[in-house]
Order: C-alpha cells, then structure tokens, then sequence
C-alpha cells in the first residue's frame, strides 16, 4: 500500500473548493457522471483509431444506491487508470504543477480554468470519503484503490476488478443524506445528465404489477445519446422538433417557429432555438434556454451568452468553446461569449426575415404572438433594430398587416397635417375607443391596434427612428385636433357664451379620486358626438412609460388629466346653451356688466402699473389693484354659482356628461346607478 499527500503545498485544499462550489453542490454527480462519459468516449475514440482491439461491450455509465452502507457509486467501463495515472491526474490535481495554486487563485473563484480533475474533487461536498477503484484499459494492467478521506492524505493499495473501467464510490456525508434517495437522484441525472453522449443507467425500469411498480430486468436508461440538436438539420422534420420541444418542455404549447443552430467557426455551437407562444408576462418567461457543453448540462442563467430579449426564447444551447469556471455554472467575460451573442443575434434576424419572405401569410397569422419578441430586440438591440424595420409588422383595426414602409406609403396623403408632420393614429383598446375611432374612420383615416405589453416604448422609439412621424392614441383628442388641417372650423361663440356654456358643464363633473377635468369647446360637427372626453397624448404616455423605466415614477403617482369637448355644432349642446341663456340671461346681466366694468379697470391699472417698478408702486396702488381683481372673483363666483344652479336641474347636461364617462368605462357605483335611473325616466 502506498501513501502520500496531494499535490498541493495548502494544508488541506477541500475546504476551499468546497467554499468555491458550495452554492452550487449538487452539481457533484454531474461532474462525476461527465468524467465517466468523458472515460468511455476516449475509449471509442482509441478503437477508433486502432490502439485499442479488445472487446467495446457495454458501453453504459451506471449509478447505483446502497442506502445501507451509505454509498453512491459511479461506474464506468471506460479507458480507467493505472496507478501512476491517479498520481498524475488526482493527487497533482490535472497535472497543473501549480503548487502556489491556492495563493494564485484564493480571491478569485472564476479564475479557475482548465484544470482537469478539478471536477472529481467536487465529490468531497457530499463526502466523508471516496475511493476510486480503477482498472486501465491497457493490457497487463492490475486494478487500484484510491482512498481519501478528505484530509491531503491518501492511500492506493491493490484491489480486485475483472473488468477495465473505473468505480467512484462515494461515502456519503451525514449532512448529505439527501444524495442517498433515488428520488434525489433521478432529479439531478434528469436536470444534469439526460442528453449525454453515452447511455447513463440508474436502476430497472419499472412496471405495474401485482398491485404494484415493480422492477424489469430491463436498464432504467434516462438520457438520449443522441438530442435533436446534435443531427444535420436536413435530416429532420417539424414533428421531429416539436417532439423535442415536448421533451424539453411537457407542459407548453407548440412553438411558434425555431431555429437550428450550427456553426464551427470562429466557434462551435450547435443548438435549437424555439420562439414559444406568449403575449405577455416577460419575466416569467425566462430562464428557458439550457447551456449544454458537449451535452452535458451547464446552467440555464444565458444572459451573458444570449441577447436579452432573446432570453425570452426556449431551447437548447450546446458549445464546448464557452468558458466556464470550475463548476461550469458561470460564464467568464469572454470574447468569444460576445461572438456567439453576435451570432445568434443575426441568426435569429435572418431566420425570421427568410419566414416573412417565404410564407407571409403564415408569419401575419403568427404575428400577435411573435412581435413581443421583436419589438424587445428592436428596442434593446441596436443591429437588430436595423434587420427588423424590414419585417416588423402593425395592424390596423381591420386585421390587415403592413410592414413599416408599406404602412408609412398607405398614410402619408391623408394623414399628414399641416408642418408635414405624418400622424399615426392607434387604438389600445378597439371596443372601448370605438367612437374615436369611427371619427377617425369619417375622415377616411386608419387606426393602427397597439394594444401589445411592448407597444408603448415601441411607439416611442419608431417617433424617434422614422422621420417627421408622430404616433398618437385615437382618443387623445379630437380628430381635427389629432391631424390638424389648414381649414379648422372654430366654434361661433362670444366669450361670454363660452364660458357660460363651459361652466354649465364644469359644475356638474363628478369628483373622482386622482382625476382632473377640464372643459373646453370645439366645433367638430353635426355627426359627431356632443361630449367627448380625450386625455393629453403626453401625459397617457408619461405615465405609461413610468411602467416600464426607473426614474419616472412619480409620473405615475400624478392625477389623470382629462379634457371634456363639448361640441357646439351637436343639436343638444346648442339647446343647452339656448336654454341657459333662457333660463339664466336676467340674472346675469347686472353680474356680466359689473365684470365688465372691472376688467376695463383692472386692464387700466395694469398698463398704469406696468409702467413703474414693483417697489415702486404706493400702497394705495397696490390695494386699488388687488381690491380690483378680488371683485372681479367675487363676481365670477356669483356668476359660475347662478349657473351651477341652473345645470344642477338640467337632465340633459347629466346625461351627456354621464354618457361621455360611460363611453371611457369612468361610470360606476351610485353614479351609473343614477344614470340608468334618470335614463328610464326621459325614456
């Protein structure tokens, strides 16, 4: 038997590589189960080649429990080591000759590259101890046993094994027992180990029988050798990779479409991309794409390899050039990571663009559910933005699609206003803007739908992006307003009649919480409706954005702001300010007349006033000037007061205002209640 220390001038390495992995100490049977793959490949590769003749036979990595002697063994029948060979890569630890190895990378974790064997000392999180029973493939070759306990020591003795390969036994620690449950284990070979290169077998399938599952005699086989991502594209059909997508993720509906990854220079990578279907809830979403190296499974965290707004895609990812730190479970700052991002960014691009040009039809009937995907590339991807203009699409309230340029062609005789600037009109919600929208519609114009969880800095980022454009939601204000022509009709009315008429209305608004009315006057038309409510373009906007971007939050927390049109070429509100001139016009006149009289003196007084300096003025002058404007607010407030009264009776002037909230989905409670009630009655 011979003993001896680890390669390594530290006292005792495992506490550091335990510290190092620790977050992540499940990821033991993967390397274990990859360093048996890795065994039984190199084998297959010497038969290959002709330096070894003997008998391949099984091939297969087996895991087996013993609950009772507290072991999880790893077996293989791969090339296995002689003992100068366990010398070499176990106890120098990958041969690295580094024996400053734990001063050089102590502060740094990620720095650890390249040290093979490195992954059999991951076995230690588990382990109170490990032996290594091997036998080499080479002829004459006599089996060892390897044993540490975890401490620098170690002994290799002589061992009994017929067979060439290699058994790591693990005895599993106290705190560890969990690795002692099959359950356990079928967990971590399925997540770790389900599409390695050769078979992996854990335990017999099983079968119901005699009122129970039972063993077969049958090898419990749970991974497949060969995954879809590893064969020539052209050998394959669409049920093939929608299987796979089923495998991969069993409760998800079909993609939409994929991509099949393949490229071997300046690096490898191979894998499937798939675009699933969703419309909303991005975060959820994420973390879908698995990283695999050689098969094996490394993470699914891809931030660092795939452009974000691709992390929304599913699949697979398969590259043995991505760096990896010790525990394969982070990636390194790398260019060549920049590259394979750069790749797969221009894939995708290409893959869609070819989609849209081949079969339209089949991209516009997948389109709600794809553009979430592109609308994210276009606005956190500069070089995709420049390939997706040509196939990104909008829809109008008809259901037809347009490319961007296609759109921009069929809008831009009758929709541009009078400083050239083009105006895209767009509709959240189609049924609850209907009205704006057939006003839009009466003026021959097209609404765009734009009810999409992107579509707000989406509209933001196209009004920076496509020249002298404006995008602005149909009921923002009235459509003259929205495109404005050179022929405005402006509505007929003295100052007085406006403000009454204003007032009449302004009075009667409900009082909702965090919501501001203002009342103005517009002549839109026989045909269009009396009262409208629009709401600034702007502020909508601001608000909105306050969703999606730090920093703007206290946009969010300000009222909403609404303004009430009152259209004074309608029939009813011209009746309405026909009967408050009825009903009012006496009792207003010695109140206008004293306005009047006020305002000519405060206008008097302000151009005597502006004529000296502030401090200038007497006091006598400045109390002429305030008396002045606080009886020009008394008046008015005599006037807005007899005029409140006088709406307060007039059905008519509640029922447009309660139509125009019902319209914008602001009627509720005791208000609507109301509403039907009075509606009953003048019925």
């Amino acid at each position: 038997m011979t003993q001896g220390n680890i390669g390594v001038t530290t006292e005792n390495i495992f506490p550091v590589i335990k510290k190092f992995l620790y977050s992540d100490h499940e990821i033991f049977l993967r390397e274990m189960v990859s360093n048996a793959t890795d065994a039984t490949q190199k084998l297959k590769t010497l038969a290959q080649k002709g330096d070894f003749t003997g008998e391949l036979g099984d091939l297969s990595v087996r895991i087996s429990l013993d609950k009772d002697a507290g072991t999880l063994t790893i077996s293989d029948r791969g090339i296995g080591m002689t003992e100068e060979e366990i010398d070499k890569y176990i106890n120098q630890i990958a041969f690295s000759g580094v024996n400053d190895f734990l001063d050089k990378y102590k502060d740094n974790a990620n720095a650890i590259i390249g040290h093979f064997g490195l992954g059999f000392y991951s076995s230690f999180m588990v382990s109170d101890k490990v032996d290594i029973i091997t036998r080499s493939y080479k002829e004459g070759a006599e089996a060892v046993k390897w044993t540490c306990d975890g401490s620098p020591q170690f002994t290799i003795e002589a061992a009994e094994k017929a067979d060439r390969g290699t058994d790591i036994v693990l005895h599993i620690a106290d705190d560890c027992k969990e690795f002692l449950e099959k359950q356990k284990i079928e967990e971590l070979l399925s997540k770790y180990c389900k599409f390695m290169a050769v078979p992996v077998v854990f335990g017999k399938k099983q079968e119901w029988k005699d009122g129970k599952m039972q063993d077969t005699d049958e090898d419990n086989i749970i991974n497949n050798v060969e995954p879809l991502w590893t064969k020539a594209p052209s050998t394959l059909k669409d049920e093939d990779y929608k299987s796979f997508y089923r495998t991969l993720y069993p409760m998800q509906d079909e993609p939409l479409f994929w991509i099949h990854l393949n490229v071997d220079y300046p690096f490898n990578l191979t894998g499937i991309l798939y675009f699933p279907r969703i419309k909303s809830n991005i975060e959820l979403q994420r973390n879908k794409i698995q990283l695999y190296c050689n098969q094996v499974f490394v993470t699914d965290q891809v931030e660092g390899i795939v452009p974000e707004f691709l992390t929304l895609l599913h699949g697979v990812i398969d590259s043995p050039d991505i760096p990896l730190n010790v525990s394969r479970s982070y990636l390194q700052s790398d260019a060549n990571v920049k590259k394979i991002s750069t790749y797969i960014t221009k894939k995708v691009a290409d893959r869609l663009s070819s989609i849209f040009k081949d079969n339209r039809k089949e991209y516009e009937e997948k389109w709600d559910s794809l553009k979430i995907f592109i609308e994210y590339g276009m606005l956190s991807n500069e070089s995709f933005y420049d390939k997706a203009k040509d196939f990104a699409l909008v829809k109008d309230i008809e259901g037809k699609y347009f490319t961007l340029d296609e759109y921009r062609t069929l809008i831009k005789d009758n929709q541009t206003d009078k400083d050239s600037q083009l105006i895209y009109l767009c509709t959240t919600n189609a049924e609850e803007q209907y009205s704006y929208i057939e006003a839009a519609k009466a003026k021959g114009y097209s609404v765009l739908v734009m009810d999409g969880e992107l579509d707000a800095p989406t509209v933001s980022m196209l009004e920076q992006k496509l020249e002298k454009s404006r995008f602005s939601r149909v009921d923002a204000d009235i459509i003259d307003r929205l495109i404005v022509k050179d022929d405005v009709k402006k509505a007929e009315l003295t100052d007085d009649e406006r403000e009454n008429l204003q007032q009449t209305f302004r009075s009667q608004l409900p009082r909702l919480d965090k919501t501001e009315f203002n009342v103005e006057v517009e002549a839109m038309g026989e045909q269009a409706q009396p009262v409208m409510i629009t709401q600034s373009e702007y502020m909508r906007r601001m608000k909105e954005m306050s969703r999606f971007q730090a920093g703007m939050s206290f946009y969010g927390e300000m009222p909403d702001s609404y303004n009430i049109v009152l259209n004074t070429d309608h029939k009813l509100v011209k009746k309405i300010l026909d009967d408050e001139k009825t009903n009012t016009e006496e009792a207003l006149k010695p109140i206008l007349s004293e306005l009047k009289g006020l305002n000519a003196r405060l206008q008097v007084l302000n151009q005597e006033q502006s004529k000296k300096k502030y401090d200038e003025l007497t006091q006598e002058e400045k109390d002429d000037k305030a008396n002045t404007q606080k009886a020009i607010d008394e008046q008015k407030q005599k006037r807005d007061a007899l005029i409140a009264d006088y709406a307060k009776d007039n059905n008519i002037v509640h029922q447009l205002i309660d139509l125009a909230l019902l319209q914008n989905g602001m009627l509720k409670g005791e208000a609507l209640d109301r509403f039907l009630r009075r509606s009953v009655e003048m019925i």
